[in-house]
């Protein structure tokens, strides 16, 4: 078994070597391959990937990161450019052609009839000096020591820095458009994190008669009763202008009375707690997630803009909703 695990930890060795030594040669080439990708962008165009093989895959997962986060990008397989799909193109598109070779035939096929239709193209190769790079007009270079593979053959370090590379790039375009969760989340409105980044509090919290927001003279056990009828784990304590003063959990009970079966005669603010989680009625979902995880609660309470209470988001609502 040794063996194998000797082998596995060969190749995490060789393509962290990788990882570093293309992050080591990082330069200027970098800084006009994303200038380039962000005026093609801003000025309303789109970045087209093409590579054929593994760069082919790795070429596809890099337009789908670009498109997810608002740089509009896709992926052109080379043979079907040759056989019309290059009407794709666009006067202002910018091409991104990916062969760690730089000699790869097919690519290569493809860019002289798509200079042709005006679109620039950047080449990403690990040899500067290949056919390639001389035919595109801009070489972002991506230099490996070796493949992980024992014959220095099958792609491997190569496709893992191309990733990376990929990657760097997409995150520099988020960064420097100015990128927001919002923005994020309207792109992804069928997933946990989109609906995360655009819900707002006021969309989850139990407000009206399904939360129980009970006076601090109340008894503990009418506020009992109050929590049954809301069907809800928790009461909100405010006074009478609805000002936040504590709250009281299930959980809060089954502990008090376990001490003194007597808590039930005593007043909610005797056994309250104080200064509780709380949330406004504007803030995304995922900050209520956020509080969630970070203080260990199943309940947070929501504020309107005049901090007054509004309702309560119980964390059991929220797998329901796909939030969690």
């Amino acid at each position: 078994m040794s063996r194998i695990l000797d082998c596995a930890r060969h190749v995490f060795d060789v393509e962290i070597e990788g990882l570093q030594t293309l992050q080591r040669e990082l330069d200027s080439s970098f800084e006009t391959a994303a200038g380039v990708c962000l005026d093609t962008v801003n000025r309303g165009g789109k970045l087209i990937l093409t590579g054929i093989g593994k760069s082919g895959y790795i070429a596809k997962k890099i337009a789908a990161t670009l498109s997810s986060i608002g740089s509009p990008a896709v992926f052109l397989h080379p043979i079907e450019a040759l056989h019309g799909d290059l009407g794709i193109m666009q006067k202002f598109d910018l091409m991104l052609a990916v062969s760690y070779s730089g000699e790869t035939e097919e690519l290569i096929g493809v860019i002289v009839p798509a200079k042709r239709l005006g679109v620039k193209i950047v080449a990403i190769t690990g040899n500067k000096e290949s056919s390639l790079a001389r035919l595109c007009d801009y070489t972002l270079p991506m230099p490996i020591p070796r493949e992980a593979c024992p014959f220095n053959l099958a792609p491997t370090t190569s496709t893992t820095a191309l990733l990376a590379l990929g990657d760097a790039l997409s995150m520099v375009m988020l960064q420097e458009r100015g990128f927001t969760k919002e923005n994020y989340g309207r792109l992804h409105p069928g997933g946990a994190i989109g609906r995360a980044v655009t819900m707002r509090a006021a969309d989850v919290m139990r407000g009206g008669d399904r939360s129980a927001v009970v006076g601090p003279d109340m008894l503990v056990e009418d506020v009992l009763l109050a929590m049954t009828e809301a069907r809800c784990g928790a009461a909100i304590v405010a006074d009478g202008d609805r000002k936040l003063l504590g709250i009281f959990t299930d959980g809060d009970f089954r502990r008090s009375v376990k001490k003194d079966i007597g808590v039930l005669q005593c007043r909610i603010s005797e056994v309250m707690t104080e200064h509780p989680a709380y949330v406004h009625a504007d803030d995304l979902a995922v900050e209520v997630l956020k509080v969630v995880e970070e203080r260990h609660i199943n309940g947070v309470i929501v504020l309107d803009q005049s901090d007054r209470v509004a309702g309560l988001i119980d964390v059991q609502d929220l797998p329901g909703m796909k939030l969690m």
